[in-house]
């Protein structure tokens, strides 16, 4: 009888142990989610104070194929991996893009989107700066966001320029508007936006991606069944239609750009 319970408390153990965030957030009703929302369009805060954006918009169905509400944990974008290894929240969907460092700590589901790290310069640098090897030098000021690829990126490939880095994209990018850094290191799908958003027209965008960056949900590792779930719902939305309407609502068009601050 002994061996019996035993055997029957490693059987629970083993199951309880797998039943993944999905499982989790189905019996709890809510599905908890850690984002940092400054990456614009991926999730931001517009002028109502309301976190909006294009993981958002996918959470949101995700949340409803799923039959449950969604919980918004917002938290510094340094802080993501700690506290979701803690349990804070469920996932990471914060643009995270999905590298060997990071792997070593949690799983990734499928990539959500592919981008690249790219430029803003400074408009007065336009004929003197043609790709990113031409800012490799020690008289030139590099910024990024703290935490993220474009700070790895900035110290990898621009290792003899100086370095700074900042808490939000936007406090980086003005640095270079206010002519007080020369270039900004960051992903296309944020400069993109960045340089009519932030840009007054003293910025040059160097659109050719020095890097490839699949982006992706990070969760904590071992749950295969909660990846396989997910990877399979965005599978579902990436051919019914539903992710390409989400895309072209934030990287197409740009009149959300007026509901932010």
């Amino acid at each position: 009888m002994k061996k019996l319970l035993t055997y029957l408390s490693f059987i629970f153990f083993i199951n309880y142990s797998s039943a993944g965030i999905i499982d989790d957030a189905v019996q709890r009703g809510t599905l908890r989610v850690g984002l940092n929302p400054t990456y614009m369009p991926f999730e931001m805060i517009n002028e109502k104070g309301e976190i909006i954006g294009f993981e958002i918009d996918i959470l949101k169905k995700m949340a409803k194929a799923m039959g449950v509400k969604l919980e918004i944990v917002s938290i510094s974008y340094d802080g993501l991996i700690p506290s979701l290894l803690t349990g804070k929240f469920d996932l990471i969907a914060s643009g995270m893009t999905v590298s060997q460092q990071r792997n070593l700590k949690v799983n990734f589901t499928n990539p959500i989107i592919k981008t690249g790290q790219t430029l803003l310069i400074r408009k007065a640098l336009a004929d003197k700066i043609k790709s990113y090897k031409d800012l490799n030098q020690a008289d030139y000021k590099i910024t990024s966001k703290l935490g993220t690829t474009g700070e790895a990126t900035a110290k990898k490939l621009l290792s003899k320029a100086q370095y700074f880095s900042y808490n939000t994209e936007a406090e980086a990018v003005l640095e270079v508007v206010n002519d007080k850094a020369d270039a900004f290191v960051y992903d296309a799908s944020y400069n993109i936006l960045a340089i009519k958003k932030l840009g007054n027209e003293k910025l040059i965008f160097l659109d050719t991606p020095i890097t490839y960056e699949p982006q992706a949900f990070a969760l904590r590792k071992g749950d295969y069944d909660s990846i396989n779930w997910i990877n399979n719902f965005l599978n579902q939305i990436k051919q019914d239609g539903t992710y390409d309407k989400i895309y072209n609502k934030w990287f197409t068009k740009t009149d959300w750009l007026q509901e932010m601050h």
